[in-house]
């Protein structure tokens, strides 16, 4: 079941938790992904805190947000980018975007294959698709105070095989928030050099969240089309006659 927008909102936008997981999530995706000049960058959930950074170098941002959990403005005091959509039938046409950022759209749907139909349906071939989920052996996930609480949390392997699955192809993968879900004096202050540290042990087992990077591979036709059967005519009018033989009674 999705979140609600208003509490994603309170929860990124008005704690101080939720302000420190923004930045290190975000600082990961930017890290994988520094570049997206004349790109279009789509995202699908509560994907816009991560969105910032492409505003003012992509040919196109926008920020789908599904009927369940509801959408707001964004960005603050700026022309709006967000869109309300059925989270299997998205409003764009087929290969639109380049890169697609997928944050509490996957592990809170109801119909998470349906879901990834549509990001293979929307990303153009050769594209990249983010999906950052809560990992099933982090802290993140058994905290039910933050949005990373609620949903199926996944292991890296749960979640590379889903996107096998739907046609994807994983390519490299990083990890977030290390520090602990709590709203403690020390742990916010030190909040940081814990991200740094747990960003050089370790990227499978630590982190609340997984980040996995995912391709779209399209493979050419293997079987004959029309335009071998072109360049093998059947030369019906070349071939010579021959008389047609009659049995005469």
């Amino acid at each position: 079941m999705h979140l609600d927008v208003l509490d994603l909102r309170q929860f990124y936008y008005r704690t101080r938790l939720g302000r420190i997981a923004q930045k290190s999530v975000r600082d990961q995706v930017v890290a994988m992904w520094p570049d997206a000049r004349g790109e279009v960058v789509v995202g699908f959930g509560f994907a816009a805190p991560l969105m910032r950074p492409y505003l003012g170098q992509a040919s196109r941002v926008l920020a789908l947000m599904p009927g369940a959990q509801g959408v707001m403005p964004w960005p603050p005091g700026g022309a709006n980018v967000s869109v309300l959509c059925r989270e299997t039938k998205w409003p764009l046409p087929a290969a639109m975007a380049d890169k697609l950022i997928c944050l509490h759209g996957l592990e809170t749907s109801q119909r998470p294959s349906a879901v990834l139909e549509e990001c293979y349906r929307v990303l153009a071939p050769g594209g990249s698709a983010l999906f950052i989920v809560p990992n099933r052996g982090g802290l993140w996930a058994r905290r039910d105070g933050t949005p990373f609480g609620f949903g199926r949390p996944y292991t890296l392997g749960q979640l590379e095989a889903q996107l096998r699955g739907a046609g994807f192809e994983p390519e490299r993968h990083r990890a977030a928030l290390f520090a602990p879900p709590s709203q403690g004096r020390f742990w916010l202050k030190s909040a940081d050099m814990v991200e740094r540290m747990g960003q050089k042990m370790s990227s499978y087992y630590a982190g609340g969240v997984i980040l996995l990077e995912a391709s779209k591979q399209s493979y050419a036709p293997t079987r004959p089309g029309l335009a071998e059967r072109v360049r093998r005519p059947l030369r019906i009018l070349d071939a010579a006659p021959r008389p047609v033989s009659r049995n005469r009674e």
